[in-house]
């Protein structure tokens, strides 16, 4: 009997021991867990950073990122505009699935899983610095087109937000010659102002808006370090989004260029500036090769930017607001210092719902398979050189009650259809021989346009049906 007492007691000991062994290992995994730096540059076009070709402008801590980790040259914003595309590197879902038809039109749905709340579940610290776009933050505020829906709502712990543009310098005033929509006779910005965890922040707003936005990220990033949690920090500047202006010392770095492209160039100078202070931040606190960075842009440059000869898509067709490559296609990287190998250059097409799926991927996460998602994980082909052809077609556009817009693109493969811009009909494209969209191939081969439109009105059909609550149900 006391022989069978003991070996009990063993087993007890040896349980508690293995339990606890488990809580311990699993502790230490939190605190060791890879940080997350999601990075958007606002109307960025492809051809505006150095990485992607560009001699004249200014973007040393990005080209070295570029050159630290993986550029993807093939790399493909939700939608050609901002508030479709945020909703999808939030969710890793079409922003169709939600009705976020286009900028300032719904709102996150409450139901909507987002990466934010999936990290936090996890133990990370939740932060979110910059333009949120997919939803209103003052709830007595809300016009027609839009729903209350705060980061605050979506898994964010600290937040420092505002709800769409603001100049790029000065963001609480009007730039000089500014007549359009947010300009206000007295000199004030008239359009969003930035709210800090639900109230209205009126300190620290002079001068350059990246650096307005960085001196609250790094503090959060920094606390988080002090409570020995990893953090998701969400950084989403507005550079360069109209109004576009760049301050004195920004200005003197482009002597020789025009005055608008000086302003624009500066700002964008002004940005990669603030992500150097950020990666020197990180290198600092010894924490660089355990953060991994994405970077991208919303969508391609502004339209009368663009039109303008002023901002560029590089070698791409068309701008924000339409369905050429040159208003989906921006510039991208993913940087994990000692984890990825350094100097890669991907072809492989990606697009930003392959942020959420990338991320639970990389942090060893399970992705709840009841919710579909129109995202697929980069983590082959960023830690082990995947470059085999995307077997999941890249499917994007947009709806808005202007003119009537209903645009829309479907790749798959090299092939890619789309209605590029309002009047257009829907177009065929090789990519691979035509990235500049030049040879419409619709009437040459009418059998492979067919069998694309099934293919994007099936991707429509699935949509409609998230859209209308499947997804939601429980």
């Amino acid at each position: 009997m006391k022989a069978l007492v003991f070996f009990r007691f063993i087993i007890l000991i040896g349980v508690n021991v293995l339990v606890l062994g488990c809580y311990a290992q699993k502790s230490v995994s939190k605190s060791t867990s890879p940080n997350v730096i999601l990075i958007m540059a606002d109307d960025l076009g492809y051809g505006d950073v150095g990485f992607n070709g560009n001699k004249n402008i200014i973007t040393p801590y990005l080209d070295s990122m570029s050159k630290e980790g993986v550029k993807f040259t093939n790399f493909y914003a939700a939608a050609p505009l901002c508030s479709p595309t945020r909703a999808s590197v939030l969710t890793g879902r079409s922003p169709f699935r939600q009705g976020i038809f286009a900028a300032h039109t719904g709102g996150m749905r409450p139901a909507e899983k987002t990466i934010s709340e999936i990290l936090k579940k996890e133990g990370y610290q939740t932060g979110f610095f910059g333009k949120w776009h997919v939803g209103w933050l003052e709830p007595d505020k809300v016009e027609s087109r839009g729903n209350y829906s705060p980061p605050w709502h979506h898994g964010y712990d600290e937040t420092f937000a505002t709800k769409s543009a603001v100049p790029t310098w000065n963001p609480t005033k009007t730039p000089d010659g500014w007549t359009s929509f947010g300009a206000r006779e007295d000199g004030f910005w008239g359009g969003s102002i930035y709210v800090q965890n639900g109230k209205p922040v009126t300190s620290n707003l002079e001068g350059d808006d990246s650096r307005i936005i960085m001196d609250r990220a790094i503090p959060f990033i920094e606390k988080s370090i002090s409570n020995d949690k990893p953090f998701f920090a969400t950084i989403w500047f507005h550079t360069p989004h109209e109004p576009v202006v760049a301050g004195p010392e920004y200005l003197a770095k482009y002597p020789n260029l025009s005055l608008a492209q000086k302003h624009l160039y500066g700002a964008i100078t002004a940005m990669d500036d603030q992500i150097g202070r950020l990666r020197n931040f990180l290198k600092d606190k010894n924490i660089d090769e355990n953060t991994i960075i994405f970077f991208c842009s919303d969508n391609g440059p502004s339209d009368p930017l663009a039109k303008k000869g002023i901002a560029s898509a590089g070698p791409f067709r068309g701008h924000k607001h339409q369905m050429w490559e040159g208003g989906l296609r921006v510039p991208s990287l993913i940087l994990w210092p000692e984890h990825i190998k350094a100097g890669q250059v991907s072809n492989y097409q990606s697009s930003t719902v392959d942020y959420l799926p990338t991320i639970l991927d990389m942090l060893n996460i399970p992705i709840d398979k009841k919710i579909p998602l129109d995202g697929v994980s980069l983590k082959p082909v960023v830690l082990d050189n995947y470059s085999k052809e995307r077997t999941v077609p890249i499917a994007s556009g947009y709806q808005r009650l202007y003119k009537k817009t209903e645009l829309y693109a479907y790749i798959s493969g090299k092939y890619k259809i789309c209605i590029p811009e309002v009047g257009k009909d829907m177009m065929l494209f090789d990519l691979s021989t035509d990235p500049s969209e030049s040879h419409d191939l619709a009437s040459e081969k009418p059998e492979l346009l067919k069998k694309m439109i099934a293919g994007l009105e099936e991707v429509k059909e699935s949509w409609r049906l998230s859209r209308e609550g499947k997804d939601y149900q429980w």
